[in-house]
């Protein structure tokens, strides 16, 4: 039956917040949110098997484990629950996954973090932004995140989960980060967590090694990007000037 599945044992959460990282823009959500399931330990808490997803199996290297494209995994000392990709998401597909994976967060009364990039040429330390649905725009001011400096639209599988989040009214978070629009960007993905997520999670979290690997990351994930760079709009997760969407 299609929809998410849990896989193991029920999670012990209040007030939950959850950081999705569907692959995008410089692939800074996917790189953050797997930074967060390596880092904190996170355990594989459900699997994504919403209509349009692609059927295909995932294995690492090592490891012979297989598993599904799509993940949730928690941890449940932090309160955290983070959606893992490891697939585009078809442009036909993304209304049906924003939907499902909407009414799965909405009857778990998560409020989740949605993230994607913003191309930008930069030489020093990007900027991150911060946009809000239903009340969360609160929360955005008492942690001093900054506004959009001007109009956007957000992209992609994202886009359609802060549209879906907007149309009902829900409580979501949208962070927006300067990134390198051809190139995966480990050192944006880095400030999204330490400037974003930290702080609206009340985490701890160490980006060393994200930076240390940055190198590797980039070689590693250069092809994926630039796959994400050749898709439509409508499937790579990004945030640009309202200006160029229209």
């Amino acid at each position: 039956m299609a929809g998410i599945q849990r896989r193991g044992p029920e999670a012990d959460l209040d007030d939950p917040i959850l950081v999705e990282g569907f692959p995008g823009l410089g692939l800074v959500g996917k790189l953050a949110t797997d930074h967060l399931v390596n880092e904190l330990e996170m355990r594989h808490y459900a699997s994504v098997d919403c209509d349009g997803l692609p059927k295909v199996g995932v294995y690492r290297g090592g490891d012979r484990t297989v598993r599904p494209p799509v993940r949730i995994y928690v941890s449940e000392d932090d309160d955290l629950l983070a959606l893992q990709s490891d697939t585009p998401i078809s442009s036909q597909a993304v209304e049906t996954v924003a939907n499902c994976v909407t009414g799965w967060i909405v009857s778990r009364q998560v409020t989740p973090v949605y993230l994607s990039g913003l191309p930008a040429e930069r030489d020093d330390r990007p900027d991150v932004y911060g946009v809000a649905t239903g009340n969360a725009g609160e929360a955005l001011e008492r942690h001093d995140i900054p506004a959009p400096p001007e109009d956007g639209v957000v992209t992609g599988p994202t886009g359609a989960l802060i549209n879906r989040a907007a149309q009902d009214g829900h409580d979501s978070f949208g962070l927006v980060v300067q990134s390198n629009p051809q190139f995966p960007d480990p050192e944006a993905a880095s400030v999204l967590l330490e400037d974003g997520i930290a702080p609206i999670a009340d985490l701890s979290v160490d980006v060393r090694d994200l930076l240390d690997r940055a190198e590797e990351i980039k070689e590693k994930r250069e092809q994926f990007a630039q796959q994400m760079q050749q898709v439509g709009q409508d499937e790579s997760s990004q945030a640009q000037p309202l200006r160029m969407y229209q």
